[in-house]
């Protein structure tokens, strides 16, 4: 009878333990070989555990004394940095989070794969227990294939200009804006949902939150995105070819009675996509299946126009007539351990030059200068990319009469720091 008693005693516990285990779904995907790869991610059962760091490995170990099994130390791919850490809690126990493969980890399991190790490797997520117990680890499996159809759709890269591209447009008030287009990079296929909205002078500019396409979401926040002023809808249809150009609202319908700042928003809607669904069921998060279709790692891109009287938009253009900027170009992504030179033509008349910073996303300042009318370039300090924490830069050069009036303002570019 003992036995019996202790036999059950250890029953009752392990199942207590494995009720207490958190669980994840999708379990297992697809991934991109040689590129990024994003997946939405539902845990259940994590409680009061808090998420932690995150790794991708070739091997697991067993975690004991903790729970589950963590990464081999000697097979590590690559570890979730911070800024790409979009985890949240979704109701109760219940937590999202987006797995955001960078293509770094993809070609080094390749490589792994290559040399003859498996062609699967493992996301592993730990959950602290600031209780005291033990932690838990929870791993998804990731098998390589290529960025067609059985990869779960999500956009791997978003930018967004007027043509020709000039990052902010001056258009005179009554006048009609030229076209915009958003050339799309994505893995999977599927359909893609939304709308083209614009924030008007004088409103709430949107947050990072606001910018995130509604798949990389928890359900409970998707209606909470601040709404604009809608211009215009699309639904389209992406084969899994990786990239497509998606054009912007009809130009006509884009406001411009009111001087001032205006800003043009690419909102994403989570479309039905078998390989992207979460199964809130299987995972004691709720019940039915979550569509995460279209989601993304990062905020789309903001575009810029502003309306006034000031210098028209083909005199800022003009090559070769008065002040431009020269180099990096628009867009351009600088190397971690490379120094940035920025570059102009210059103005005449100028007596000195002032060159601006800002982080694209917000606007904030991070850094101003000025140089002599006999200087045509600038060395970016390094605290600026420490200032940027990983953000668009966008800058600028104007040009300044002896008195210190303003002669003319270049148009605005952008550059990325490529993460160190």
């Amino acid at each position: 009878m003992r036995r019996i008693a202790i036999a059950a005693a250890v029953c009752c516990i392990a199942g207590s333990s494995a009720r207490a285990q958190v669980r994840v779904n999708p379990t297992g995907v697809s991934v991109n070989t040689m590129n990024a790869t994003t997946v939405f991610l539902t845990f259940g059962g994590v409680g009061s555990l808090v998420p932690s760091d995150a790794f991708w490995c070739g091997e697991l170990l067993s975690a004991a004394p903790d729970v589950g099994q963590r990464c081999d130390p000697a097979t590590i791919f690559g570890q979730l940095p911070e800024r790409n850490d979009l985890s949240r809690v979704s109701g109760a126990g219940a937590l999202t989070d987006i797995m955001s493969i960078p293509a770094s980890v993809a070609r080094r399991a390749y490589q792994a794969a290559a040399r003859g190790e498996t062609s699967t490797f493992f996301y592993v997520r730990r959950f602290r227990n600031v209780a005291g117990g033990p932690d838990q680890y929870v791993a998804v499996t990731c098998r390589l294939t290529g960025g067609g159809a059985r990869v779960p759709f999500a956009l791997t890269d978003v930018r967004v200009a007027f043509e020709p591209p000039v990052t902010v447009q001056h258009v005179r008030p009554g006048e009609t804006p030229p076209p915009l287009s958003a050339v799309i990079t994505y893995n999977g296929t599927g359909r893609l949902l939304g709308r083209w909205e614009v924030v008007m002078p004088g409103e709430e500019p949107p947050t990072d939150n606001d910018l995130l396409t509604e798949a990389t979401l928890p359900l409970e926040e998707r209606t909470a995105q601040r709404r604009y002023l809608p211009v215009d809808r699309f639904n389209v249809f992406l084969p899994p070819s990786g990239r497509a150009v998606l054009p912007g609202p009809d130009p006509r319908r884009l406001p411009t009675a009111a001087d001032g700042t205006y800003l043009v928003l690419l909102r994403i809607e989570a479309s039905d996509d078998r390989e992207s669904d979460s199964d809130l069921g299987a995972v004691g998060a709720g019940s039915g299946i979550l569509h995460n279709g279209a989601v993304a790692g990062f905020p789309m891109p903001v575009l810029r126009y502003e309306v006034g009287d000031g210098e028209s938009v083909a005199a800022l253009r003009a090559p070769g007539r008065g002040l431009a900027l020269v180099s990096p170009g628009d867009s351009a992504s600088i190397a971690a351990d490379s120094s940035v030179v920025v570059r102009w033509s210059g103005e005449p008349g100028a007596a000195l030059y002032r060159i601006e910073f800002v982080a694209d996303e917000d606007g904030s300042a991070l850094h101003q200068a000025a140089v002599r009318r006999e200087v045509g370039f600038y060395e970016v300090p390094s605290f600026v990319r420490e200032r940027a924490q990983g953000r668009l830069v966008r800058w600028r050069v104007v040009a300044l009469s002896a008195s210190g009036s303003v002669l003319r303002r270049s148009s605005w570019s952008v550059f990325r720091f490529n993460p160190l």
